[in-house]
């Protein structure tokens, strides 16, 4: 069963989108897309890591068609040689030559003595997320069962795939569910004022658990929706561009509405 998202769009040509990176190693394991960007002149012979760095920012940022920049936060040889790999600011993954000619920006290294796919887990450590620091004050918090479990979700009122998962946690007990309300206003206009008005509402997790229920909203209400934008701020930092987005226990993040079996696998023992 394919994980679903709503994703935020955001370059035309995939550079900066985590689905690119994370949609790819789950559907398969070994697709590649290869992107020339044989752009400006090289900034010499025999490249150190810092020079691959910065010639990597500046040619990933030349070849966005939105003209947005890029931030390139490390670079160091992959398992291959003579290929390097590159994180972004954003978290997101991708592969080099020295020269930076080329980049592999939809595929996986597969280590074929130990079946692993070395790209999966890099991409599950670099996008990993501290769970308690994460500021659970703002989320709509719902216990169930022994609460023992626990998940945080940046969730999107509006979208259909955070409605999707809120039906597999129905089927699921023991866990403590942290809801951040994240609307993605670029694909549901009308998010940001739902999202306002379930968070202004006197019993949130009532006006959420109603909205999804019974597509039934609160009546508007002034109030404080500072931790609205905190929110907004809290996901940008991490890279969050899908919802929903699941951040696990141990911190590992998995973009997209999982299936009960997937989300009791993700959640661990009761």
């Amino acid at each position: 069963m394919p994980r679903s998202s709503c994703f935020k769009p955001r370059r035309p040509d995939g550079l900066a989108n985590r689905h690119t990176v994370l949609g790819g190693r789950a559907r398969s394991l070994l697709a590649c897309s290869v992107l020339a960007l044989a752009l400006l002149p090289l900034p010499g012979a025999a490249a150190d890591l810092e020079a691959i760095r910065r010639t990597a920012q500046q040619r990933l940022s030349h070849a966005a068609e939105d003209g947005s920049g890029v931030t390139v936060s490390t670079v160091k040889p992959s398992p291959i040689n003579g290929l390097y790999e590159v994180v972004t600011e954003e978290h997101s993954l991708y592969y080099t030559d020295e020269a930076v000619n080329f980049i592999i920006i939809n595929g996986s290294i597969i280590d074929l003595k130990a079946m692993k796919n070395i790209t999966a887990e890099r991409v599950k450590e670099i996008t990993a997320i501290r769970f308690d620091s994460l500021p659970l004050d703002l989320a709509i918090k719902s216990v169930k069962g022994n609460g023992k479990r626990k998940v945080a979700v940046f969730s999107d009122s509006d979208c259909p795939f955070c409605k999707k998962l809120e039906n597999e946690f129905a089927n699921v007990t023991d866990v403590t569910i942290y809801t951040f309300l994240y609307p993605i206003a670029q694909l549901h206009p009308n998010a940001t004022e739902h999202s306002r008005r379930i968070w202004c509402a006197t019993d949130r997790l009532k006006a959420w658990n109603d909205y999804w229920s019974k597509s039934a909203l609160p009546e508007p209400r002034e109030c404080d929706v500072s931790g609205l934008e905190k929110i907004q701020k809290l996901g940008r930092s991490h890279g969050i561009q899908a919802t929903p987005s699941l951040v696990f226990a141990d911190g590992h993040l998995v973009p997209g509405a999982l299936p009960t079996a997937e989300l009791e696998k993700n959640l661990g023992p009761r």
